[in-house]
Parts: structure tokens; sequence; C-alpha cells
């Protein structure tokens, strides 16, 4: 004789293999939402109304723009049989009632914004975060020789992950390859445009000649056609070997270079237009080398600039902040930093390179 056991087994592997995954949790929440609506009409003095809540914040989680909007009006039909079951309307049984029946609503008013997405809420979040883990995963800077050490940092205006600045680096050979990019917008609003725009330049950067970066980056980018179509961007292309570096400016904030034998800062100009504006736009590099001690910055504006102060003397004190936070100790030196200055209501990305 077979036991109830494997027969309940099969049975479910039956309905896993018949039912799709969606299907199968919609079925699983029906038969709680049924569940709880049987134990209200039972019992009402234990199982109030707004029991109700609790399927219906998981479906709101765990299902689909297709499955919601008909879970919701199961809901709401339990929701009326259970209070025409109740033995006296109350002004509390009442009130619940409009509680439950309003958030139903509003469930179905957000899976209709869901719906351009076409996934549930709970795996759109995870999307989103899978994306966000990708972009930070680019700007992690790849292994190099003991000589060099290399550093970078990102703040939000908001305090999330998401933000418009951005950095990607790579290593080619005896080449390190670094983009530190400021995408118009801030926050989560220009979050998307540099999930996007990170990926692209990302590969470009693997894959072109240095001077043929930001000109790529530049054709990409009118290509697009958005409304806020732009982005700044600093290139630094830099030799392990011998410390000679190139830096191509997309209309950035300067470069800084610390000499470790005179100990002061200078800044590195280099000239050319914001991404996504001018076609066909050259970017000319400012050369140079980095010896032992020395160190360079590369930055995004919100480390520098306000509303009330301009960049060069938003520079000038940057510049004045690193000197007293380095002394000499450069690990960790860019999270001290970006968290000692910048204005915390814009993006602020920040690149640390020092040869030892």
């Amino acid at each position: 004789m077979t036991s109830p056991a494997p027969r309940g087994r099969r049975l479910t592997a039956a309905l896993q293999g018949f039912l799709p995954r969606e299907s199968r949790m919609l079925f699983a929440l029906l038969t709680l939402n049924a569940a709880v609506g049987v134990l209200i009409w039972q019992a009402p003095e234990v199982m109030p109304l707004a029991a109700l809540l609790v399927p219906l914040a998981l479906a709101n989680l765990l299902l689909g723009p297709r499955q919601l909007p008909f879970f919701v009006l199961v809901t709401l039909l339990v929701l009326a049989v259970a209070v025409a079951f109740q033995s006296a309307i109350t002004g509390r049984i009442f009130i619940s009632a409009l509680i439950v029946a309003g958030l139903c609503i509003g469930v179905v008013l957000s899976s209709f914004h869901r719906s351009r997405l076409g996934v549930a809420g709970l795996r759109g979040e995870l999307m989103l975060v899978d994306l966000r883990d990708r972009i930070l995963r680019q700007g992690g800077i790849p292994g190099l020789p003991g000589s060099w050490h290399v550093e970078s940092e990102l703040r939000s205006a908001g305090g999330t992950p998401f933000a418009g600045d951005f950095v990607v680096a790579i290593r080619k050979g005896n080449r390190l390859e670094v983009a530190v990019v400021d995408v118009s917008g801030k926050g989560e609003a220009a979050g998307t445009r540099a999930l996007l725009l990170s990926g692209a330049l990302g590969g470009l950067l693997g894959a072109l000649a240095p001077e043929d970066f930001l000109e790529a980056a530049n054709d990409f980018l009118i290509r697009q056609d958005w409304d806020e179509g732009f982005a700044s961007a600093v290139h630094l292309s830099l030799e392990l070997e011998t410390g000679r570096f190139q830096i191509r400016s997309a209309g950035h904030p300067p470069a800084a270079l610390r000499a470790a034998g005179s100990g002061r800062w200078s800044v590195i100009t280099a000239e050319g237009p914001l991404l996504g504006l001018i076609d066909e736009a050259a970017y000319e590099p400012a050369a140079g080398i980095m010896r032992s001690g020395d160190a360079l910055l590369l930055y995004t504006d919100g480390m520098v600039e306000t509303r009330t102060r301009d960049i060069s003397l938003g520079v000038d004190k940057m510049l004045g902040q690193a000197e007293q936070l380095l002394r000499g100790e450069y690990v960790g030196g860019a999270t001290r930093i970006i968290e000692s200055i910048g204005s915390r209501k814009d993006d602020r990305a920040l690149l640390l390179v020092h040869r030892r």
C-alpha cells in the first residue's frame, strides 16, 4: 500500500511541473487569502478584517503585474463576504473595511506602474540591486604591482548606492586605464543613465586605444538622444612601469598631482567639450610622469563646486584638505577626503593614485 507521504510528494511534483512558478505562487496566496477569510467568518472576535492585509502584502512583493490585479479582486470579494457575515457592522468594522479596500486600490495602481517593467516588485528590486552591484564592481581597481596604490570612493546625493557619478577601471598589460564620469543630474534620477553608460564605457575602455576612448564615448552619448544627454569625464592612461601618464578631459574638473620632491600640488588642465553635445569632438591630452612618492587625484565637481563657491576655490580647498588628511599615509585616503569635503547635495566620486 502506498503511503500518503510519497503520494503527496508526487502530487506536489506534478503540480510544479504542470504550473509555472507565478501560477503556483498565485495559487498559494489565494489559498492563504481564503483561509484568512474563513477564520474572519468563523471567529471574528479573534481574527480582524485587517488580517487580509497579510496576503495582500505578500502578493504585492511576490506576484507579477498580470496576476496582482486578479488577486486584489479576489481579496475585495473575500472582504465583502466577510463583512456581510458579520453579526453587526460597527464603526470599527466599517473603518477596517475601508482601510483594506483603500490599500487594495493602491496596490492595483502600483501594479499598473510596475507593468512597464513586467516583473514582480521583489524581483524588480533584485534586478536593480544586481545592476547597482555591477556598476560598483566596474569601479573596482584591478590588481596592480606593489609599487602602486589606487583606490576610489563614491557618494550619492541621496545617500543611496545609485548615483550619477561612477568610476570604470581596467588593466591592459602594463597600462592602467581609468575613467571618472559625472552624468547630468544627480542621485537616483541620474542612476539609470549612469548604469547604462558605465557598461558602455567599460567596454570601450577595454577595447579602444587611449586616444580614441573619449571620442567613442562622445559618439555613444550623442546616439542615445537623451533629454539630459550629456556627461563630463576625465580619462587617465597610466604606464605602470615608467609612471608616464596621459589625461584627457571632457568638460571635467582638472586633475591634481602632488610632487613628492616639492610637497606641492599642481593642477593638470586638459581641454575638451562635454560628452554628448558636439559631434566629432576632439580631446587633447595633458601628459606627465609620476615618480616615487607622487600622488594624483581625479574627482567630480561635487567635490569642489557649490552654489556659492567657484570650482577654482573649491579645488584649492580640496587640495589643502588632502594635504592634511594624507600626510604620507595614502591607504584609506580617498575615504578620508571624500567624507571631509564636498557637497552632500551632489554626487561625489574620487580616485586616488599613489606611486610608492
